[in-house]
């Protein structure tokens, strides 16, 4: 069947596209290298004409022209935030969507997040009509079953990647469609630094061949693929919410096989990518990896189907009940829930899991001044996104805390023990105050 015909009916300008919007419709832009560059562009030229539009979207990698540019019209309400959408936040041309990753796909479902427009960037079209969702499979398909008008921007430099559910739209559902050859957006994680190293150096003994891997982005989780790549570990397999260039270090080494996992044996799983252009063209109609949707791949009753399976995340900050915070400093919005609350509890229900949260024991705030990341209490409106009760194993360079099982005053300990030495003695004193030190517990 040639779909071409239909292709050029449904074709058109994003000026001409974005007129279907309307004062006081929702909009999703789908999320990070998926965000139409073109359509967000059109849009904000009709900020003068239009008022109350809500932008949906999440980790969002190059300036949005709507907020930029559509202040007073347009409100964006990021579920999981990227530096650019902290700043945005910052400076009140944004707002925090919380939610648990697993679900969000349901809140499409279930009409807590109407949609009235989609828009969204996917590779070219297929002979069989169809365009892929590339490096984001998330919610797409949940999305595209509730909105009541699609707008896809085809771009031949979106990879075509392969999956299951979500992973590409066919025109039949699309009521129309622009072209563009926008660079994808890409995003480097940081250089892992000497901290990043000794707490890689302290999980690395953790892992065995086998494993299942999930991988945070930063420095950190880049730190210990070095280690694993120089490595004797084998036949790692690859099952994470975000894919970035860590995994591609490990692809590279030959490392990761997939040959040992339970479940999608022979297949690396991702919900979401970004990376390098490098992992980009790596992606593109490389069947030993495939796109899955986050309630798939995030949910705990898929992830306790392994039995060796290692998640390993940073954090923000945690205080002496073990409580840690992966979301803000203080009121200041950071980040997001993420898949982190999924990957603790789906890897705690494994024969072998383990989990790790990973932080520094310290920062330094704009004026030079040092900061302990390891609190007596949260009383300043930190987001606690890992409840005490879920905690898993802590890691700071100064060592590891485990947590599961441990009642108050060993939790206390562990905790302290891997606090920066300068912080130890006023910890003490908190949790002596606070009433979970007991008098046998070391100095």
């Amino acid at each position: 069947m040639d779909f071409s015909q239909e292709y050029q009916e449904k074709l058109c300008t994003p000026a001409e596209a974005v007129k279907v919007v309307k004062s006081g419709d929702w909009v999703d832009y789908s999320q990070t290298c998926s965000i139409p560059v073109k359509l967000d562009a059109a849009l904000a030229a009709r900020h003068a004409e239009l008022a109350d539009v809500n932008i949906r979207s999440s980790i969002t990698m190059q300036p949005l022209k709507v907020v930029e540019e559509g202040e007073g019209s347009f409100t964006y309400n990021p579920w999981h935030c990227s530096g650019m959408d902290r700043r945005y936040i910052d400076q009140g041309k944004a707002f925090f969507n919380p939610m648990m990753f697993r679900n969000v796909g349901s809140y499409y479902r279930k009409g807590y997040a109407p949609v009235d427009v989609l828009m969204l960037t996917v590779s070219p079209m297929d002979a069989y009509g169809n365009f892929s969702t590339g490096l984001t499979n998330c919610c797409v398909q949940d999305i595209v079953d509730v909105a009541k008008y699609i707008i896809l921007e085809v771009n031949p430099n979106m990879p075509r990647v392969y999956g299951t559910t979500g992973d590409h739209i066919h025109i039949s559902q699309v009521n129309c469609l622009v072209e563009s050859d926008e660079a994808i957006p890409t995003a480097m994680a940081p250089a892992a630094t000497e901290i990043d190293r000794k707490i890689a150096e302290y999980i690395f003994p953790e892992l065995s061949d086998g494993m299942t891997l999930q991988l945070g982005i930063g420095g950190m989780p880049n730190a210990l693929g070095a280690l694993v790549a120089e490595s004797d570990l084998k036949d790692i397999g690859m099952h994470t919410e975000l894919m970035s260039d860590g995994y591609l270090t490990l692809y590279k080494a030959g490392k990761i096989t997939n040959m040992k996992k339970e479940i999608d044996r022979g297949k690396g799983v991702f919900s979401i990518a970004n990376g390098s252009r490098e992992l980009y063209d790596f992606l593109n109609e490389n069947q030993g990896i495939y796109s899955a949707p986050i309630g798939y791949v995030n949910h705990p009753e898929t992830i306790k189907q392994f039995k060796n399976f290692v998640s390993i995340n940073g954090c923000i900050a945690m205080d002496l009940y073990g409580q840690v915070c992966s979301e803000s400093a203080g009121t200041r919005h950071i980040s997001g829930t993420g898949g982190q609350l999924d990957f603790v509890t789906g890897t705690f229900e494994c024969v072998n899991g383990k989990a790790f949260l990973a932080m520094s024991s310290t920062f330094k705030d704009k004026k030079g001044t040092v900061h302990s990341r390891i609190l007596p209490k949260f009383t300043q409106g930190d987001i606690i996104t890992t409840p005490r009760t879920q905690v898993p194993t802590i890691v700071t360079e100064y060592g590891m805390a485990h947590q599961v099982g441990l009642p108050t005053w060993m939790r206390a300990e562990n905790i302290i023990n891997i606090a920066h030495p300068d912080f130890r003695e006023d910890l003490i004193q908190a949790a002596e105050a606070q009433g979970i030190w007991r008098h046998s517990n070391k100095r």
